[in-house]
């Protein structure tokens, strides 16, 4: 780690990109909870009062695509047709059946697509993740809590974090800058909205993770004054758009693919979600303090033609060693993954907002 400074963000579950994230995954688990052999590779679009479902599904399954689109809008807050987006907006399905050229390889648990994927670990929280992206989603988690709640009353869906760390000797030693960026009805002025949000959100996540706020001139609100508008109206949301945010904040490799609507066939799904269950072990049983691990897959081949783990000098063992162990973890076959972790059920949903990674209870976060 040579970085002085560091970047992350993260953006609130009801971002327009989220919000597609959102509607792609909760078709994915309605899907696996009616069939567990279900494919599905589906994307939304949402825009000024529309919504756009695309993509393809192979399933037994019986589904309402766009009952659950709606439903899922409303869960996240947009039922106010004022803000030029609801869950009574036009919507488009132009989903279809999984091309049989694909299902041809997947049939034989074959990968899903080609791509490469990246997990990573470290120890710079009780997550095993970096402090940036713990801290920014942590930031954006607050804010909806505190939306949902009512405990800040003047809050709408939509909002993003950013938090710059401040490193010494690859160490964060302080939180050097915050921005947040959150929606906030008209009636209520830019100073009441700046004074909550650093004693509502702000102070009390930093202090959980034990650091103090910056200095007030180094914490951000609304950088443009007010935001009244949330969410689609405003800019167009897409299905896999916030790949970093997903990730690991820009601190780690990020691989070609996004995960939300994608069932466990997809190797940008489960390939990198067994990459970071191989780097979270390996730093967790103290071979390492800092790994990266590294898959690459070809459509219709069931194991990788690349398995790489890089250490950063960091490891206590030898190569060979670290190698060894990772194959005692998992096998990275297509059907070794999603078997080892159990990915054939409807848990997907409580990925769509605030990372994939880092969250207690998901199956790749396991430790052994």
């Amino acid at each position: 780690m040579s970085y002085k400074l560091f970047t992350s963000e993260s953006v609130c579950a009801g971002h327009p990109d989220k919000i597609c994230d959102a509607i792609s995954d909760a078709i994915v688990d309605a899907a696996l909870t009616q069939d567990p052999n279900s494919r599905t590779g589906i994307e939304a679009v949402v825009g000024a009062d529309r919504i756009v479902l695309l993509g393809e599904i192979k399933s037994t399954a019986e589904l309402d695509f766009e009952l659950i689109a709606r439903e899922k809008i409303r869960e996240l807050g947009y039922s106010n047709p004022d803000w030029g987006f609801s869950d009574k907006s036009k919507l488009h399905n132009y989903i279809h059946q999984q091309s049989p050229e694909i299902a041809v390889g997947v049939d034989k648990d074959g990968a899903g697509d080609q791509g490469m994927m990246f997990g990573f670990a470290c120890e710079e929280t009780k997550e095993y993740m970096p402090l940036p992206i713990t801290l920014a989603h942590a930031l954006t988690r607050r804010i909806d809590e505190a939306r949902e709640s009512g405990d800040i009353e003047w809050l709408r869906p939509d909002g993003k974090a950013q938090v710059t760390i401040r490193y010494e000797s690859g160490a964060p030693v302080s939180v050097d800058k915050v921005v947040l960026a959150v929606a906030h009805n008209e009636e209520t002025q830019p100073d009441q909205v700046r004074k909550e949000a650093i004693e509502k959100i702000i102070a009390p996540v930093l202090e959980q993770y034990g650091f103090p706020a910056p200095d007030d001139n180094d914490i951000v609100i609304n950088g443009t004054g007010v935001w009244h508008i949330p969410g689609p109206d405003s800019d167009a949301g897409l299905t896999g758009r916030k790949i970093v945010v997903d990730t690991y904040g820009g601190y780690a490799r990020v691989g070609g693919g996004a995960f939300s609507g994608k069932d466990p066939s997809k190797v940008d799904r489960s390939g990198a979600y067994a990459a970071r269950y191989i780097a979270k072990n390996i730093v967790a049983s103290g071979l390492a303090k800092r790994c990266e691990v590294g898959l690459a897959y070809v459509i219709g081949q069931p194991k990788p033609l690349m398995q790489t783990i890089d250490a950063f000098d960091t490891a206590t063992v030898t190569q060979n060693e670290l190698e060894a162990y990772a194959d005692t973890l998992i096998d990275t076959s297509v059907k070794g993954i999603t078997e080892t972790l159990d990915l054939h059920r409807p848990i997907y949903s409580q990925t769509s907002a605030y990372g994939h990674f880092g969250k207690f209870g998901l199956p790749w976060e396991r430790l052994v």
